[in-house]
């Protein structure tokens, strides 16, 4: 990776996209410091945890603590993440959508658009919610119209802004720019994570040798995780495809075996952010609107803190219920993305076949029972990588932000991104050899 770095910043135009992608990355980090005006500053923070309850350490990766202290980018780009998720999903309900998504170029431009309107929509709920809860609470400096009227679009410009510094990474820098956004956020964090780590685990520990033991077991749990989550991110599932040779003009052509690749991830971290989002959803709905005290098995069940604690047994069924949301979410994802069919009826235009099996339904109906197989894997592997900061937290209290879904997130993003680098560089290096 930091060869392919080196190698990159020898090349002026790469160089000049990652420098641009990194200048906005500052930009974001700026603006999560910046406080909207008008709060209590210094009663800000545990009013929001207070709010938000076990939910905000969730919450506090993905807007990387702007949320916390009420920043600018406090809504950050959880509104453009949970538009676009309503968006995919509206696809499979409205033909409509379904066919701008076949459309081509044309097509996911139109849909990236009403994915923008959808986005400022959501910010503008959102933020008038959050001002209306605040002000009834007492929190602002003046309680007046014109102060909620300035945190409403201030937080509401500021998703704006995230997301159209995002869009501009995307099509100026490198990587995908809201995911670039998104890891950004999670890593600033981790600083943080590990000092609390750190006093709790090493710091506190009664002997050196304790204090050296916890810090061995800690990097190796970590190191673990990294590694099963690079296997299961790039393991691929080859289905090998022949196709036949047919006379075009005086020629024969085809001939040629390929592959059709099925990740095993197939649904990438979805699913997770999905299953974490529903079930976080109604803890922080509750910290609004007070449906139910605080002590309720409803939301103790819901609390990821307690779903590993020996104390509280009947916490683990909300620990069942999100790894069934998990497992289906990825069978899901999976089926809005991929459509077995028009690969088996694109294979059969083109002549092309499964060794062994006949073209048409029968392939259509292997490469479900194939793909069904691969998805399991993947879920699987995805509950491991996000259980363990569970049990972790719930026998020993170690309670970060940095969790599974972060990690699966921070990953992949930049192992996709170093893909992006890579693939910059051989396309530039080929019309090198062109032009010579």
């Amino acid at each position: 990776m930091f060869k392919t770095l080196r190698n990159a910043f020898k090349i002026k135009e790469i160089r000049s996209k990652i420098l641009f992608t990194l200048a906005m990355l500052v930009v974001v980090r700026i603006g999560s410091q910046l406080p909207v005006p008008g709060f209590k500053a210094d009663v800000i923070q545990d009013v929001m945890k207070n709010l938000l309850g076990e939910s905000f350490s969730f919450l506090d990766a993905f807007t990387g603590g702007s949320l916390m202290t009420m920043s600018v980018f406090a809504l950050n780009i959880t509104p453009y993440i949970t538009s676009s998720i309503i968006m995919q999903l509206l696809t499979i309900a409205i033909p409509k959508l379904e066919e701008m998504q076949r459309d081509g170029e044309d097509g996911r431009k139109k849909i990236a658009s009403i994915t923008r309107y959808v986005t400022v929509v959501l910010a503008l709920l959102e933020s008038s919610a959050m001002a209306w809860t605040f002000g009834a609470s007492g929190y602002y400096e003046v309680d007046a119209p014109i102060t909620y009227i300035m945190v409403v679009a201030t937080l509401t410009a500021g998703s704006a802004v995230i997301m159209w510094i995002g869009e501009r990474i995307t099509e100026k820098g490198i990587g995908n720019g809201i995911s670039i956004v998104l890891v950004i956020n999670i890593i600033s964090r981790i600083p943080a994570d590990f000092a609390a780590l750190y006093e709790q685990f090493i710091k506190g520990s009664k002997t050196i040798a304790m204090g050296v033991l916890s810090a061995v077991i800690i990097l190796a749990v970590v190191l673990a995780m990294v590694v099963i989550t690079v296997i299961l991110n790039g393991g691929v599932r080859k289905i090998p495809v022949q196709y036949a040779q047919k006379m075009q003009g005086r020629r024969m052509v085809g001939g040629q075996a390929s592959n059709i690749p099925l990740k095993v991830n197939t649904a990438g971290v979805m699913p997770i952010i999905f299953a974490s989002s529903i079930l976080q959803f109604p803890i922080v709905l509750n910290g609004f609107f007070h449906w139910w005290d605080e002590g309720a098995l409803v939301l103790r069940m819901l609390n990821q803190n307690n779903w590993c604690n020996p104390a509280m047994p009947e916490c683990m069924v909300g620990l069942v219920v999100y790894v069934i949301l998990v497992i289906f979410f990825a069978y899901f994802y999976t089926a809005i993305t991929f459509n077995p069919m028009e690969i088996a009826n694109n294979m059969k235009k083109q002549s092309g076949l499964i060794p062994g099996i006949r073209p048409g339904k029968p392939t259509s109906d292997y490469l479900k029972s194939v793909l069904n197989s691969v998805i399991f894997i993947g879920a699987v592997g995805l509950i491991i990588i996000a259980v363990v900061p569970f049990i972790f937290n719930g026998l020993f209290s170690a309670n970060v932000s940095f969790g599974g879904t972060s990690l699966i997130i921070i990953v992949s993003v930049v192992l996709e991104t170093m893909k992006q680098i890579e693939s910059q560089m051989l396309v530039r290096n080929y019309k090198g050899f062109l032009n010579d």
